[in-house]
């Protein structure tokens, strides 16, 4: 089993989703979010003990045999992605062997301050970067950066690498309840989307168990705070139907998977084969799967 690349999982915006994860052992963040669903740690500036070039490219070649029809090789991590050391190298031989799929990027942003971090995420096919709050103070209280990290900084990185970038960036936005679900902080956030002019801007909400004790907003208010950003290309994240074709996982792969992200019932129903929700279910049975409500919605978890 391996433990870099996971899936592939049904993303709702992207379509059929192969995961490359660069901080496999442990999560390793410049950030440590409110509403993430992995365990809490302290925030970091690098990636200790990343895989080599050489081994994600041996994983990936070896799940695009088995796996057809990918939209996407997603780069994410236990933690930020564009911490991981080889990122230039690596994105050059994804290139190589990505086939049809586009290349796409989950980063919280953070190193967009860097010159050197924005000349390697042009070279990507789809950049998405998280922008929760433009004020400082809402800021620290949902994503928590290392010490020395400012939203300040973070924008105008976002922005100067909004001049040199001309495929498709999109910036989600990630509402939880309590803190960055009021109307003065979505117009703020305007004034500083309509100055970036991403292609997209996802607003979603707490969906997947997280580490904290945090709650999501329910769609009435998504809209709410979406119409306040009403001249922008706004995508409301909720569930809807999909006919993809159903995939064939192992006991192994289920456990990667659901490690890597918590599966909801939906997930299973829309991507899974029959024997794989077999095998997921006989996992469930033996007590190595749990099943936890998040907010009315249910989720497969390690136990």
């Amino acid at each position: 089993m391996s433990k870099i690349v996971f899936g592939p999982i049904t993303s709702r915006r992207f379509g059929q989703s192969l995961g490359i994860d660069l901080s496999p052992d442990a999560k390793q963040c410049n950030f440590d979010c409110i509403y993430c669903e992995l365990k809490g740690a302290t925030p970091v500036n690098t990636i200790q003990n990343p895989p080599t070039v050489k081994e994600v490219i041996s994983n990936v070649k070896e799940a695009l045999l088995k796996y057809k029809d990918i939209d996407v090789i997603t780069l994410t991590a236990n933690g930020e992605p564009t911490l991981y050391p080889y990122m230039k190298e690596l994105i050059k031989e994804l290139h190589v062997i990505k086939n049809s799929s586009k290349l796409l990027i989950l980063s919280n942003g953070a190193t967009s301050t860097c010159k050197e971090t924005r000349e390697i995420l042009k070279e990507i096919d789809i950049v998405k970067l998280s922008l929760d709050c433009v004020s400082e103070r809402c800021f620290k209280k949902i994503d928590r950066p290392i010490k020395g990290l400012h939203v300040k900084d973070i924008i105008e990185g976002i922005k100067e690498f909004r001049k040199i970038y001309d495929k498709e960036l999109v910036l989600e936005v990630l509402v939880v309840k309590g803190i960055n679900d009021k109307e003065s902080e979505f117009e703020a956030l305007r004034d500083v989307l309509k100055e970036i002019k991403p292609d997209r801007i996802d607003i979603s909400t707490v969906d997947r168990p997280p580490a904290y004790d945090v709650q999501s907003v329910g769609i009435a208010r998504l809209k709410e705070l979406a119409s306040i950003l009403s001249s922008l290309p706004i995508s409301l994240a909720y569930k809807r139907d999909y006919s993809e074709e159903k995939r064939n996982f192992t006991k192994d792969e289920i456990l990667n998977m659901i490690d890597k992200r918590p599966q909801s019932f939906d997930d299973v129903k829309i991507s899974f084969s029959q024997e794989s929700i077999k095998r997921l279910n006989s996992l469930v049975e033996a007590n190595f799967l749990h099943v936890k409500d998040v907010a009315g919605v249910n989720f497969y978890k390690l136990s």
